[in-house]
């Protein structure tokens, strides 16, 4: 298939990663589908190219308007090539404090929204025997932090169902890639995220309270570059061997080395207790 041909198909344009990953994968030349919960954040990225674009209201915990976005899709274009499931949210808090309300609305957007999202595709990709999933998981995803314990459970989530979903998808030709950023200048920390206040003195006065008020300095400082985040996601779907995962940013190889490293060190200081925990 010749690239001008290939449908994708980009949740949470308004800001962010997705945004610009749907502004260069327009440049690019693909025929791409440009969602958000508001659809006037996104008509300026569309606007002049129609013939090419759709722009679609699309609030991923809400199941009718994702099945009414993926069957507009396949009536202007007629198949869908690259899903990419980018929205999500944040939420800071110590996990003793943490606002289960809060909590589980991110539960909703970044885990359950994604796989709703991807399940309405499926069929359609299967059908045509081909696709590409991209799922935004995180350095997050892979290795933990103080302040974001739930946000890792919403990711660690992506990453244990990305892993299987690749496997079983493999005999339909259909890829699958998490993409797993460190910090990049998004606004994830700002407008894109939800903070609870550390009441808790003890907590306050520890790593906690050190890391909330690092995030808030660092927000629109951070090393990653979107522009160069979006032009890796478009090389992944242009690779003959998509990778399982792709980390993104100087940040996420430092912490991902270091975790399994780590790691491997235990499993192997501990292999003897581990082996024998077998029957004889």
């Amino acid at each position: 298939m010749s690239l001008q041909q290939k449908v994708w198909f980009i949740t949470g344009c308004s800001t962010g990663f997705g945004r610009q990953i749907a502004k260069q994968a327009i440049e690019a030349g693909y025929k791409v589908v440009v969602t958000a919960r508001k659809i006037e954040q996104i008509q300026d990225i569309v606007s002049g190219n129609e013939e090419n674009t759709l722009a679609l209201t699309l609030d991923v915990t809400n199941d009718e308007q994702i099945k009414d976005a993926v069957e507009q899709t396949i009536r202007k274009f007629g198949r869908i090539d690259v899903l990419i499931n980018n929205a999500g949210i944040g939420y800071f808090s110590s996990v003793e404090e943490s606002v289960e309300e809060e909590t589980r609305r991110m539960f909703e957007v970044n885990f359950w929204g994604l796989m709703h999202m991807t399940n309405a595709v499926l069929p359609h990709m299967r059908a045509q025997k081909s696709g590409h999933i991209i799922n935004f998981s995180s350095i997050g995803g892979l290795t933990s932090f103080p302040t974001l314990g739930y946000y890792h459970a919403t990711k660690y989530a992506v990453e244990g169902v990305s892993e299987s979903l690749a496997k079983e998808l493999t005999p339909f030709n259909i890829a699958v890639t998490l993409i797993e950023p460190s910090g990049f200048r998004t606004d994830w920390g700002g407008r894109s995220s939800v903070k609870t206040d550390t009441q808790i003195p003890e907590l306050q006065q520890s790593v906690v309270g050190q890391m909330l008020k690092g995030v808030q300095q660092s927000n629109g400082q951070e090393s990653g570059d979107p522009v160069k985040a979006a032009d890796a996601v478009i090389k992944v779907v242009e690779a003959s061997k998509p990778p399982l995962r792709l980390l993104l940013g100087k940040a996420a190889y430092q912490a991902a080395t270091h975790k399994f490293t780590s790691l491997l060190a235990d499993i192997e200081d501990w292999k003897e207790v581990t082996i024998n925990a077998d029957f004889e």
